[in-house]
């Protein structure tokens, strides 16, 4: 479908009359309107002067498939049957700040330059306007809403509170400028209150209604009008990059207002809503490995799902794999969805995620701080939407943990996601099916110097290897209990170093060295105090004659090869034999977990 941009200019007249009869309306997503006394007071100048106010981009409505929620812009109250034919997508702060200026007969409520509420009438000085010496800004100002001006005490120094003071002080309402016969009853009343002035004073008008009325009636805004052809992609990627405010549109706000049209509530659906229901959001993030899952993350799940469905009914309805639609969740397939496909799926995507966490659970991976790719969780999710059950199978678990693995420790969640999504959410599915492993699990590789470069949690592998130890098995130092889900949060368990910091630092060992995940495993933070600065010899023997808790030097030696640590190495505070050893002892756990060989220096 081709996309037009027609370039036009219109008046502002016309537009001001279009925003108020609700033929112009804001889809739904659009911000609100934040402008300041100062930024509309300058905006009427430059309208007086004629100069640039930028264009407006619009929407031509009338495309079945791009149906949005409408709402009026501030101060327009148009007749609620109204149904708009153009939708202001760029230049909103712009046509509502003139509108409400000029055209709504309301008063304005704004803010001031210390971001305080107030209230305002809009006038412009018929002296200063008329002055060419006179700086134009200077001379458009706002009064509060009794139009009377007090100092700091509150004492009333000037009032135009009515039609009489206003013609007294040469105040010209803004909110006559397109009311041609309230225009000229003002006109009127101001040149014959004084006989003695009136020549003066028409001659005064005459200037005026050449300085700032013709340029107001007479300005053309310069519109940009996309077509009703447009796709829905087109325009919030158009939105994007031509909205001044400067904020990102997200695709689920876009959806939001696509589903509002058809009085669906998706930001309830999501957030909960004022009642107290818990939406998706709260029920997912009741679970700590999930609290980072986002709006988009599930939207791209239910995606996958319901383009998987068009696929297979295409394939049914006779169509070959090249001509079937792709399962795919980029952006643009994200605003295709409909709303019967997202209620469709939806429940089950909510429960793919649940049975998500269970499984990273069961590979130790209790948070979403130590989650090595929360991006990876959207294929996981997806794929245990649509086995349900069949996923309880110690089968199917082995391959996914194998899978799961292999995304880890070959790090190929990084970027590009949506394409690696769309490719391995049907692969993991044929795999469990009978069919050949998905590419992750074949291109998947893990370069042995890696290890040693592993330093903080910024790394995927890094936590892979945390969570590694703690599914296979490391007990504590001091406890001796595995990392159970109650132990992790009861206990504190987190990453330490194994020859503590302070000792490495006065060895003179480089940091890069002893920062490695090589050098550091799961501990409790009791046991990470108990350890404390001192050589391994010490802090072992310190933890093995402990009064309360007294630790043989063989069960000793069974904890630490939990951790695959080569116990003689540490007894003797030999770091360079320890480092060597368990360099070995992790890349033959990692060559466990992808279940393919790693090549060594």
């Amino acid at each position: 479908m081709t996309t037009s941009f027609t370039p036009d200019k219109k008046s502002l007249s016309d537009m001001m009359r279009s925003v108020a009869e609700g033929k112009i309306q804001l889809p739904d997503f659009q911000r609100g309107w934040v402008w300041t006394d100062d930024h509309i007071r300058s905006l009427l100048a430059s309208v007086s002067m004629s100069y640039p106010i930028g264009a407006v981009m619009m929407l031509e409505t009338g495309n079945p498939d791009v149906r949005f929620k409408v709402r009026s812009l501030e101060g327009a109250e148009p007749a609620s049957t109204v149904a708009p034919d153009h939708l202001l997508l760029d230049g909103q702060q712009r046509m509502t700040s003139l509108f409400q200026a000029i055209s709504s007969g309301k008063v304005v409520e704004t803010r001031d330059a210390r971001n305080k509420l107030i209230k305002r009438w809009y006038y412009v000085d018929m002296k200063k306007a008329t002055d060419p010496n006179a700086d134009r800004e200077e001379a458009f100002i706002s009064l509060p809403e009794d139009r009377q001006l007090r100092n700091f005490q509150g004492k009333v120094v000037a009032d135009y509170s009515t039609a009489e003071l206003e013609r007294a002080a040469g105040l010209f309402p803004l909110g006559l400028m397109f009311d041609a016969m309230g225009q000229n009853q003002w006109m009127m009343a101001h040149v014959g209150s004084d006989p003695n002035q009136m020549q003066a004073r028409l001659l005064e008008w005459q200037a005026f209604t050449e300085a700032v009325l013709h340029p107001f009636q007479q300005y053309q805004v310069p519109v940009i009008t996309m077509g009703r052809g447009t796709p829905k992609e087109a325009v919030c990627q158009v939105f994007e990059k031509v909205n001044t405010g400067g904020v990102s549109l997200t695709v689920f706000e876009l959806l939001t207002a696509t589903f509002a049209a058809d009085n669906y509530r998706l930001r309830e659906a999501w957030l909960g809503d004022t009642s107290g229901e818990v939406g998706i959001k709260g029920r997912l993030h009741q679970h700590p490995v999930l609290t980072n899952v986002e709006s988009t993350d599930f939207l791209q799940a239910v995606t996958l799902l319901a383009t998987r469905a068009r696929r297979l009914e295409q394939l049914q309805g006779g169509k070959s794999e090249q001509e079937a639609a792709a399962v795919s969740c980029k952006r643009k397939d994200i605003l295709r969805l409909t709303l019967a496909e997202y209620q469709a799926h939806a429940p089950a995507v909510e429960q793919g995620f649940l049975k998500a966490a269970q499984f990273l659970r069961t590979q130790k991976m209790f948070t979403a701080r130590d989650l090595p790719y929360r991006t990876q969780l959207t294929p996981l999710a997806a794929a245990l939407a649509v086995l349900g059950d069949k996923a309880e199978g110690i089968a199917v678990k082995d391959k996914l943990a194998e899978w799961y693995w292999n995304g880890v420790f070959g790090e190929l969640y990084a970027g590009a996601t949506e394409t690696r999504f769309a490719k391995d959410f049907p692969e993991l599915l044929a795999w469990m099916a009978g069919g050949t492993e998905p590419d992750t699990v074949r291109e998947a590789n893990f370069n042995a110097q890696r290890l040693d470069e592993l330093r903080t949690r910024n790394s995927a592998a890094y936590k892979g290897v945390y969570a590694l130890l703690m599914r296979d098995g490391a007990e504590d130092f001091r406890t001796g209990d595995p990392a159970t889900h109650l132990a992790y949060f009861e206990e504190n368990i987190d990453i330490h170093h194994i020859f503590p910091q302070e000792w490495c630092i006065r060895q003179g060992i480089d940091k890069r060295v002893y920062d490695s995940v090589i050098n550091k495993t799961p501990l409790t933070y009791k046991t990470n105090r108990k350890i404390g600065g001192v050589a391994p010899s010490v802090y072992l023997e310190k933890l093995q004659s402990d009064r309360q808790a007294p630790i043989s030097p063989s069960r000793m030696d069974d904890i630490l090869q939990t951790h695959v640590i080569d116990v003689e190495a540490l007894r003797n505070d030999d770091f360079e034999g320890f480092y060597n050893a368990r360099r070995a002892a992790l890349l033959e756990r990692i060559s466990g977990a992808m279940k393919k060989r790693i090549i060594r220096e």
